[in-house]
């Protein structure tokens, strides 16, 4: 085996950082950046031929692409939030009983945007376009890092360019949170698989403030806190190990109880704001449901690749399980398939909740590394224009909320 495919995971203190070496930690974050500037490059290569291909079919079609990327669905309230904190609700003009409420978004991207917006000379949607480019290109940089760090270079590289080339990964260049979440969570995981456990807490932390199903990251390092402190007993005496676990899920559930307090519904009244935007946690029920009627009916061609989606995610899930990870990615990843599926409605939007489980990506990354060159050449290609095609139709002419 190349010795670039090779896993190089190596048995570690679990209280002491591992793979560091002497020198100052720049040159380390230097020689880190070279590893990966061929990923980025692909990476950057292939969003920037998306968004054109999407910036050429909306101007032909008489849309403007910075509004399809800064100002469309959830975008617009980011930037509502940006411009004027929490505070609006409106009741749904299509839907009876269904109530929308910003309080649902969580404040780790609209306070970005603001800041952004604050201190350079752009609007508040160019700002949250900024940071969503530059969070990005954070995430890219932190899936190959995992990547790399569990199977080698030439799989880190792949993981990068399959994430870049899923069918959603338009969303990637929006200013929606995906991508800062993704940013936050790769850079938790790779943390925490070399022993960092505080940077690792740290991050999890900021990664709940970005997302609801930002929990996944916390969940992850408690988990794997907890098995360490309880298959190394002498690990147990090292308080890195404690204050990472307890700093992880304060992000989030500091504002959940937030939230709920400024909603009037008491601590847990955030939940009550997210079931009043027709949004809760049923086991799968709806989504069931929801099969069904696109079996025995006829609907959006965006519901029925959303099915072919999460089948193709389940089976990416069931393969990814049988390779046996490393015990952080597994439990992130299970967490934020569970919420993906077993949440209700907005089923077109199950696709981008998954865009952050980048390690269900790794057993094609792994194929990929070994397939012949005639076989990546196609299944690039493929990919590509799936993405790109996808990607311009759902921002220039599908219907449903992303």
């Amino acid at each position: 085996m190349p010795a670039d495919t090779a896993a190089p995971v190596r048995a570690t203190d679990p209280g002491r950082p591992s793979g560091t070496r002497p020198g100052r930690r720049a040159d380390r974050v230097r020689e880190a950046l070279h590893r990966a500037l061929p990923a980025l490059a692909l990476y950057a290569a292939v969003r920037l031929t998306g968004m054109a291909v999407m910036a050429g079919w909306a101007w032909w079609v008489g849309k403007h692409p910075r509004t399809l990327l800064g100002h469309l669905w959830d975008g617009i309230w980011y930037a509502g939030i940006a411009r004027h904190g929490y505070g609006l609700v409106l009741p749904s003009p299509t839907t009876r009983g269904v109530i929308f409420n910003d309080l649902a978004f969580f404040p780790l991207l609209p306070g970005l945007v603001r800041a952004v917006a604050t201190v350079l000379p752009v609007t508040v949607v160019s700002a949250g376009l900024l940071v969503s480019w530059a969070a990005a290109g954070a995430a890219a940089w932190g899936v190959y890092a995992v990547g790399e760090r569990l199977h080698g270079r030439r799989t880190g590289i792949w993981l990068v360019l399959l994430w870049g080339l899923l069918p959603h990964a338009i969303v990637q260049t929006m200013a929606y949170t995906e991508s800062l979440m993704t940013a936050l969570a790769a850079w938790s995981l790779y943390a925490v698989l070399t022993g960092r456990w505080v940077w690792g807490g740290t991050l999890a932390l900021l990664a709940g403030l970005s997302r609801p199903n930002g929990i996944a990251v916390a969940a992850a390092l408690c988990c794997t806190a907890a098995a360490v402190l309880w298959r190394h007993p002498a690990a147990r005496r090292n308080g890195r190990i404690w204050l990472g676990a307890a700093l992880s899920p304060v992000g989030w559930a500091g504002y959940v109880v937030w939230a709920g307090r400024e909603s009037g519904g008491g601590w847990l009244g955030y939940f009550e704001v997210q079931r009043l935007w027709g949004s809760r946690f049923d086991f799968g029920w709806d989504a069931l449901h929801f099969v069904r009627h696109l079996v025995v009916a006829r609907d959006s061609l965006a519901y029925y690749t959303t099915l072919a989606i999460l089948g193709a995610a389940l089976l990416a899930l069931v393969c990814f399980v049988l390779d046996r990870p490393p015990l952080p990615l597994l439990v992130y990843t299970l967490v934020l398939a569970v919420i993906a599926v077993g949440g209700s409605n907005y089923f077109a939007s199950k696709p981008r909740f998954l865009l952050p489980a980048f390690p269900l990506l790794l057993p094609a990354a792994l194929a990929m590394t070994r397939a012949r060159p005639r076989t990546v050449a196609l299944a690039t290609a493929t990919l590509a224009g799936l993405s790109f095609c996808y990607g311009t139709y759902l921002l220039t002419i599908a219907r449903v909320p992303m």
